[in-house]
């Protein structure tokens, strides 16, 4: 959590801005003369608002908040309106998920939009609202996505010098092989599992384990990353209860040291999201303990049962992943994997047009797409390289894997770095050596039988051999051309041999 990379203090700004959004929107419903319920609910919306919205452009980030309440309100009025039916509630609950979950397929729009319903449905639920509180909910969320999107687009708008990179287009397929609808039969279903032993608990707070299962497949793909999310999601919470016990049970709903660490964790919340799930879970289940405490309805058999419940769900989705439509962790890797080094590719070939004079070629939107896809890539091989994984030979593969690719992302974004420096010349060799690269990554990503190993060679042209020592620190570019073809050579072992056989040696890295 402390040592990730936050290039920009990205992050930390990110983290900051949210802190004052949902504060600001708190603020702004207690000022309007909100009720308690009405406030939380402002302030629920307002940290959606700033934590799903990741389009690539500023513009359709604000196209998107816009729509935050168009997605939300017939959700509210649908949840409210069934509160004192509880069979027609659930069976609402359960379409909300398979619609939220589906709407994924458009994009960082769909999945932005499909959580904030669901969490209008959940939110519902925590605050045991009732039709005649309506109003008050709507006026709370409109003030809240209004107040946040103020925030966001106009007092402190860090993506406009900060262009975020764009999220990875999810796999492809079509009909049940198209992940987003794999996907939401399995949330549905590992839902519905949920909500059965969740009621079986606490016919009061059952929700808990539909959100656990709901939110467990927010970002993931594969079967094994899945599991993985659901072990680090009861870790978070365990420690988060371990908390509440010694910071919120002592509270006991004092406004003003509430509203200080509801501040801290919603700063943690945002800091953490990246670099560590088991961390971000951790701040969640601290600030709902917070928020049980303002409702006056705080105590630790209450904290308890939020972990069996948090359990509940996550056994609802492992099976969910295992039983429904499921997808493998090498088939789901192998695509991110490849679309990362297609990456590598066109970043190269930006950055060799851009230093021979191109004025459109750019290689650092590229090497910014490298960077998530490779957290792609980790998400994905999170299964094999935990230390509770049993499969040494995997386990070693994907290690290898993983810091091979590394290498190459910093390599990528050193030549980007040359690129972009007005004063960087063309040589001549520069064009020979992002083509021995291409012809690298084209061999890795080309079709082969697994066992087989591929035929990654270094060519050589009449300039410069690529089993020529690494060049002098005066050509850059062409020192980092060299460590990118070398990476590239090292990977095809582990790429191209069967993934349960050992490897014979674990090449060093390239880094210099």
């Amino acid at each position: 959590m402390f040592t990730a990379p936050d290039p920009g203090l990205l992050r930390l700004r990110v983290s900051a801005r949210a802190v004052i959004g949902v504060g600001l929107s708190v603020a702004a419903a207690e000022l309007a003369g909100l009720s308690l319920t009405a406030s939380i609910t402002a302030g629920l919306a307002a940290l959606l608002a700033l934590f799903t919205v990741q389009d690539a452009t500023t513009r359709r980030q604000a196209v998107t908040t816009a729509l935050l309440p168009v997605a939300g309100f017939p959700v509210l009025a649908l949840a409210t309106a069934l509160h004192g039916a509880p069979l027609l509630r659930d069976l609402a609950f359960l379409l909300v998920v398979f619609c939220g979950a589906y709407a994924r397929r458009w994009g960082p729009r769909g999945h932005a939009l499909g959580i904030f319903a669901f969490m209008q449905f959940f939110a519902v639920q925590f605050l045991h609202a009732v039709p005649g509180q309506l109003p008050e909910l709507y006026a709370a969320v409109a003030l809240a996505v209004a107040v946040s999107a103020a925030v966001r687009f106009g007092a402190w708008c860090i993506e406009r010098r900060t262009a975020p990179p764009a999220a990875p287009a999810p796999l492809t397929g079509r009909g049940l092989a198209r992940p987003t609808t794999r996907q939401a039969f399995q949330v549905t279903a590992a839902c519905a599992f949920a909500l059965a032993l969740g009621q079986l608990l606490s016919q009061e707070r059952w929700y808990w384990a539909v959100g656990t299962a709901w939110w467990i497949f927010v970002n993931t793909t594969a079967r094994g990353e899945t599991l993985v999310r659901g072990f680090r999601r009861v870790l978070g919470t365990v420690a988060g209860i371990g908390a509440g016990l010694l910071i919120a049970v002592p509270i006991a709903g004092a406004p003003v040291p509430t509203a200080a660490l509801v501040a801290v964790c919603v700063f943690g919340i945002f800091y953490t999201a990246a670099p560590s799930y088991s961390w971000m879970m951790f701040f969640v289940t601290v600030m709902a303990g917070l928020l049980y405490g303002l409702l006056g309805v705080l105590h630790p058999g209450l904290l308890l049962l939020r972990f069996e419940e948090t359990a509940v769900g996550a056994i609802g989705a492992a099976l969910a992943v295992a039983l429904v439509l499921p997808v493998t962790t090498h088939g789901a890797t192998d695509a991110w994997i490849q679309r990362a080094l297609h990456c590598v590719r066109a970043c190269t070939a930006e950055a060799v047009a851009r230093l021979a004079g191109s004025d459109v070629a750019d290689p650092a939107p590229r090497a910014a797409e490298l960077e998530l896809l490779l957290g792609r890539v980790r998400l994905s091989l999170a299964p094999l390289i935990h230390p509770l994984s049993p499969f040494r030979a995997r386990k070693a593969r994907a290690r290898q894997v993983l810091a091979l690719l590394d290498e190459c992302a910093r390599e990528v974004r050193g030549l980007a770095s040359v690129a972009a420096d007005p004063y960087a010349g063309h040589d001549a060799r520069l064009a020979a050596a992002c083509w021995r690269v291409e012809a690298a990554v084209g061999a890795l990503v080309s079709p082969a039988t697994p066992g087989t190993p591929g035929t990654v060679r270094r060519t050589e042209d009449t300039t410069t051999s690529a089993a020529d020592p690494v060049p002098l620190p005066a050509e850059p570019a062409l020192a980092h051309l060299h460590g990118l073809e070398t990476l590239l050579a090292q990977l095809d072992e582990p790429l191209r041999s069967s993934p349960r056989s050992p490897l014979d040696t674990v090449p060093r890295s390239a880094s210099r």
